[in-house]
């Protein structure tokens, strides 16, 4: 079969492998249909780690996919061959300390598609997984939505975590990429409204206020503090950080009201953030970081069945198997408009 390998800081070939067969009698083997290229692939991708997770070449990355079932296990009985599935790129152990407490995602023993040391990723034409991380679609979803759901249950989490319980507040978002999207998305769903959305890139920023922001904020032409204040004299409740950028995470304590709460889900490359601790503690500020998801997947996916979420919005670019490299490519570039791209089978 053929599988893309990262072979070098951007560098990656498409190779000929094994066929990965069913093992175990919970098993499933996948054959792929749509993966989705995300951001932690191309911090691997540019930068060969996130964080201690270090790139050992040559290495398969992705994890966003969506695929047939072509063969299972003896044991498998949740789905069957034909079946087209959500992927859960997470495989715990259900034993550990996080499992047994209801942090699946936080387990001792993870492995996870696509991070080094881990699982090898999903961009290949089969893969094999353990059965629970699938859950079947055929009927509801296309391949593409299917592949989607990943990306957009990392908003839902992230927004579920905020435990917002009036549908009145503020919120901001910063950085409109696929996960500042899929925040902004699951908030529209839960009818809340008042969003700014805050992203350097006027295409980006195009695509939130097509989606539903409120208002829209270019960091590098307008201040930010100046024109959240003018939207909101008493500032914001909630702030999302989905950028990954230090800016981002200064100006957010600076729009932040007293008791407000930054969420913060985006990566920096640099693995560390400095924060300004008298104005945080001045005003109480709450942090919330994000691991993942946790238990989102069916809702993500009931979003998407209902209509109350329309994932496909942030697709901007399709390409083949063989086409990956340039996918990678453009991505990284912020390229031709690119929001998420995705590779089909």
């Amino acid at each position: 079969m053929k599988r893309v390998v990262l072979t070098g800081i951007r560098e990656m070939e498409v190779v000929e492998t094994k066929v990965p067969h069913v093992l175990k009698e919970n098993d499933v083997k996948i054959k792929l249909t749509t993966i989705g290229v995300c951001g932690s692939d191309i911090h691997y991708y540019a930068e060969g780690k996130i964080g201690t997770q270090v790139v050992k070449y040559p290495y398969p990355v992705g994890h966003e996919c969506s695929g047939i079932i072509d063969e299972v296990g003896g044991n498998v009985t949740k789905v069957k061959v034909g079946d087209l599935v959500v992927v859960d790129p997470s495989v715990h152990c259900g034993e550990c300390d996080q499992c047994l407490q209801g942090r699946p995602h936080t387990c001792r023993k993870n492995k996870f598609l696509g991070c080094p040391g881990q699982l090898d990723g999903c961009l290949a034409e089969y893969i094999v997984m353990p059965d629970f991380t699938c859950y079947p679609v055929s009927g509801k979803l296309n391949s593409v939505q299917a592949a989607l759901i990943e990306p957009l249950t990392i908003g839902v989490y992230t927004v579920n975590l905020a435990q917002i319980t009036n549908k009145n507040i503020s919120a901001g978002i910063f950085g409109a990429g696929p996960i500042g999207l899929s925040v902004l998305m699951k908030l529209l769903s839960d009818g809340i409204s008042n969003i700014g959305m805050i992203e350097p890139l006027a295409y980006r920023l195009k695509k939130a206020g097509e989606i539903g922001a409120k208002y829209l904020i270019n960091p590098e032409i307008e201040d930010v503090g100046q024109k959240v204040v003018e939207q909101e004299e008493l500032l914001l409740d909630v702030v999302f950080e989905a950028s990954g950028e230090q800016d981002a995470v200064t100006n957010a304590i600076k729009i932040l009201k007293p008791g407000g709460k930054l969420v913060l889900v985006g990566i920096p490359p640099d693995a560390q953030y400095t924060f300004n601790m008298d104005l945080m503690r001045r005003k109480e500020l709450t942090v919330i970081n994000v691991r993942r998801q946790n238990h989102c997947v069916e809702e993500a996916i009931d979003l998407v069945v209902s209509g109350k979420v329309d994932v496909e919005k942030m697709v901007t670019h399709n390409f083949t198997l063989e086409e990956t490299p340039v996918a990678f490519d453009l991505v990284e570039g912020y390229k031709d408009g690119a929001i998420k791209a995705m590779i089909n089978l």
